[in-house]
């Protein structure tokens, strides 16, 4: 079901062809925004700009976005000079607003079809996001210079969701812009590959091989495989689900409530063919959040744009060169 928050606009919306749930209209601060829809489950929320005060300084949408789920969120922007400025919808970009349109079309197409990153990037003017001072705009970028290697882990959720091929296509695009190591621990799968950059360690040995590699790398890769005590290591971990029928009903009979307790981790559908209406009745069915609708990938392609994205969606915003 869907939230509409409606003011200047409010006769648009009311006529939108979708189910709804939870209707306000008016002119609201963040904070109540906030107060009434932080814990409050919905598939997407159709938000006037101008039931937003304040909302032509960017710090105000810069609150909201840290607070709510905004992949989750239309933004319907209005016909003032910031909705029409390249530079205040680049810096909706770069806190994490692609879903913003002017009218009931791109509303409709939006909900059917939610962009990411790439579907913004042109838009996106990088020379103007930078650390100028208090209350610039930044990129979310990923900056090792004084807290060594950055350890992400990669585990299966589903049997054989492909955590193993996703940290080598991982490691291979990364390796492009930052230092990075990629480690399987209790396997050695990583020799399929044929790449003597990958590791394998065994329980035993892991603790010692990431140590040797956190001051001259920017990134350890971890297939962490059913190790918890690799697991507990990790500054995070992607976990990843195959969105078959028969994967996710086993997963779910043997722990039905694996969703609610990674609720705020970061889950992928990967080799995933959901479109991206599909992945939001997964999320409304399952309670759940999904970081990234990860679909098939190639291993022998060189330049994957949905995997480049999804680096991108981690921090890794060097790869957008």
């Amino acid at each position: 079901m869907n939230v509409i928050v409606a003011n200047k606009y409010q006769e648009m919306l009311q006529n939108l062809d979708i189910d709804v749930i939870k209707s306000l209209n008016g002119e609201f601060e963040v904070d109540e925004l906030v107060s009434q829809f932080k814990n409050f489950f919905f598939q997407r929320m159709i938000l006037d700009i101008t039931a937003i005060k304040d909302y032509k300084d960017i710090r105000t949408l810069q609150k909201l976005s840290v607070s709510l789920d905004m992949d989750k969120v239309i933004l319907l922007l209005d016909d003032s000079a910031e909705g029409t400025s390249t530079e205040y919808l680049s810096q909706l970009i770069s806190i994490g607003i692609y879903n913003f349109t002017k009218n009931v079309e791109g509303i409709m197409y939006l909900y059917n079809n939610p962009n990411t990153y790439r579907d913004v990037a042109h838009i996106h003017q990088l020379n103007n996001q930078t650390n100028s001072g208090p209350g610039d705009i930044t990129v979310n970028n990923f900056d090792t210079s004084s807290h060594g290697a950055k350890i992400i882990g990669i585990k299966d959720l589903t049997k054989q969701a492909g955590a193993t091929t996703l940290t080598y296509m991982m490691k291979k695009e990364l390796a492009k812009q930052y230092s990075v190591v990629a480690i399987e621990v209790g396997k050695s799968d990583f020799r399929f590959f044929n790449d003597s950059e990958l590791i394998s360690s065994t329980n035993t040995e892991v603790s010692a091989v990431i140590a040797k590699n956190t001051n001259n790398k920017d990134v350890i890769l971890l297939d962490i495989n059913d190790s918890k005590q690799v697991e507990e290591t990790c500054h995070e971990v992607i976990y990843l689900v195959e969105p078959s029928t028969i994967k996710i009903n086993k997963l779910m009979l043997i722990n039905s409530k694996i969703f609610m307790n990674l609720k705020d981790k970061k889950i992928i559908l990967n080799q995933s063919l959901l479109t991206s209406k599909d992945v939001l009745e997964f999320e409304y069915e399952a309670r759940t959040k999904i970081f990234y609708n990860m679909p098939p990938l190639d291993d022998r392609e060189k330049n994957s744009m949905a995997l480049i994205a999804f680096l991108i969606k981690l921090g890794f915003t060097k790869l957008q060169k």
